[in-house]
């Protein structure tokens, strides 16, 4: 399918100062990941709203997740090929009405769809905005800063769902947590139509409709897969008919890849082994990254006995820590290099994370929880940076709206994929302690093993970092045509 590709705009979006298009760029982003956890605390309230069953609650999460995971690679492509900030625009006004519906919504199944519909549009923001953003800072350190506020507004974003979902629901009703969204997300679009221009250097292109639909259909299959399994099990038929069909269609997806000129995802793409770092790490991170805004504000409600407002409250300092992370990865990624860096931000949010796992059921806000979300804030900011600098290095401009949606999709995919296993993993602890101890003190085993596992998995990840990051180095070296300027060369974009 031919596709003209959109021309830049006029003068006047030209005349706007970088700084301003970053503030809108990252705006688009923090919508997409307030978006993302504003829901968690207010579900028992829009569960009596609108009547929602026990395993129709969890699809107010799931079908959100679900839609903007499995289409963020088409996004991705859709933008580079259209025009990044008509695609972006386009998605910012699709977000805001589904947005809307989903607060007007008084039946389960609306909700649910709106839900979906708020994730298609998502599907295309998050990519087309770290285009965008990476279009008008080049390698170097204005893509370092950029990169940090695209870290900060990230974290944040998380976060302050958390907090604005809290104090909404308490103050005004869970419908204004979605109205809330939808007017942020058309404030959002006024901006970028008024000041960020359209990515040079627009050209006509193909659209690989078969490889767009399968990658589609099997991330469908596979993200289904994994949130079905949080309820039904992973023995259940249906997951394992999903997760059978997911790996297969990823197999399809691979061998028609390699055989076609337009592909959705070029092999050229991989050529310094560093995007496929960066992905794979990225993938390990999200796997605890989503798992943590699910288990914290559990512990904080149901066994610390916290309310809505309270337990939002108790993630500013989090999302403190994580600006200030973001705001730091920079400088000290130059200081001491980009494999470096990441393999101590991995370490630190598992030393965080190991903390937590120290929780208690007769415990404290101050004494359980603020010290290592700090650390977990400051380990997590830095590493998601450092990683998302990686998996877009090197990665020509006309990819790069399909690099953004690939790092999208591995850390949406990975957190999938760690929920679904850490909350099965922390359901089964919880049922065998249930029957020798206390209601409470059973829930908190359940939630310290979920905090144990993932310190594990991110200690492990720093190690493959380590590892990767130095492979994919020497290889960017030997391919350099300037050996003796290889090694300088291959760490600095990321350093940046």
């Amino acid at each position: 399918m031919n596709v003209v590709r959109a021309q830049t705009d006029g003068p006047a979006h030209r005349a706007a100062r970088p700084g301003a298009v970053l503030a809108a760029l990252a705006a688009a982003q923090f919508t997409v990941m307030l978006a993302t956890s504003i829901v968690n605390v207010a579900l028992p309230q829009i569960r009596a709203g609108v009547g929602l069953s026990d395993g129709a609650t969890t699809w107010v999460v799931n079908a959100y997740g679900l839609a903007f995971g499995a289409l963020l690679l088409a996004g991705g492509r859709v933008a580079d090929l259209l025009g990044r900030r008509r695609v972006l625009a386009a998605g910012l006004a699709l977000f805001a009405l589904a947005s809307l519906a989903s607060g007007l919504a008084t039946s389960s199944g609306g909700l649910i769809a709106a839900r979906a519909v708020q994730g298609v549009g998502a599907a295309a923001i998050a990519p087309a905005s770290l285009a965008l953003a990476l279009g008008r800072f080049p390698s170097g350190p204005g893509r370092g800063r950029a990169l940090g506020v695209w870290g900060a507004v990230s974290g944040a974003g998380g976060a302050a769902g958390v907090l604005l979902g809290g104090a909404l629901t308490q103050a005004w009703g869970w419908p204004w947590i979605f109205h809330s969204v939808a007017l942020g997300a058309v404030l959002v679009l006024a901006a970028v139509v008024a000041l960020v221009p359209e990515a040079a250097g627009q050209r006509a292109g193909r659209f690989d409709l078969l490889g767009t639909a399968t990658v589609t259909l099997a991330l469908t299959c596979l993200v289904w897969g994994l949130t079905t399994a949080r309820g039904t099990g992973w023995t259940d038929a249906g997951v394992l008919g999903a997760l059978g069909a997911g790996a297969a269609l990823l197999a399809a997806f691979v061998v028609i890849e390699l055989r076609r000129p337009n592909a959705l995802v070029p092999p050229r793409l991989f050529a310094t082994g560093r995007v496929a770092a960066g992905n794979l790490l990225m993938a390990l991170l999200g796997s605890v990254w989503i798992a943590l805004f699910f288990f914290l504000p559990l512990y904080q409600q149901q066994v610390l006995g916290s309310g809505p407002l309270a337990t939002g409250a108790g993630q500013l300092p989090f999302a403190a820590a994580n600006m200030l992370g973001a705001a730091l990865a920079p400088r000290v990624s130059r200081r001491i290099g980009a494999p470096a860096t990441v393999v101590t931000a991995l370490l630190t949010e598992a030393a965080g994370l190991l903390w937590l796992s120290r929780i208690s059921a007769d415990g404290s806000y101050v004494g359980d929880v603020l010290g290592p979300s700090i650390l977990v804030g400051l380990g997590l900011s830095v590493a998601f940076v450092q990683l998302t600098a990686l998996a877009v290095e090197g990665v020509p401009q006309e990819d790069a709206g399909l690099a953004g949606g690939l790092v999208n999709t591995t850390r949406q995919v990975g957190g999938a994929i760690g929920l679904a296993a850490l909350t099965t993993l922390a359901g089964s602890v919880t049922a065998r302690a249930a029957g020798r101890t206390p209601h409470l003190e059973a829930l908190t085993a359940g939630y310290r093993t979920a905090f144990t596992v993932s310190a594990a998995v991110l200690a492990a990840t720093a190690v493959l970092a380590l590892l990767l990051t130095r492979r994919a180095g020497a290889r960017t070296a030997a391919a350099s045509p300037h050996p003796a300027a290889g090694p300088r060369a291959s760490r600095s974009p990321a350093r940046g």
